[in-house]
């Protein structure tokens, strides 16, 4: 099983059995999550930023 996220949509996560199943899943999610995100008028992205961190 794999989970993916979108973390410039916050909430925005799907899944699927395989790798590229998940990667077009999210697809439709992102699609799902901008319009609602929309209709509630809610800022349609928000901005992120990754770090690393060495342990």
């Amino acid at each position: 099983m794999w989970i993916v996220e979108y973390p410039s949509i916050p909430g925005c996560v799907s899944q699927g059995q395989t790798k590229e199943e998940a990667l077009l899943n999210i697809k439709d999610a992102i699609a799902a999550c901008l319009q609602v995100r929309a209709e509630r008028g809610f800022p349609l992205t928000v901005e992120t930023h990754q770090v690393d961190v060495v342990a």
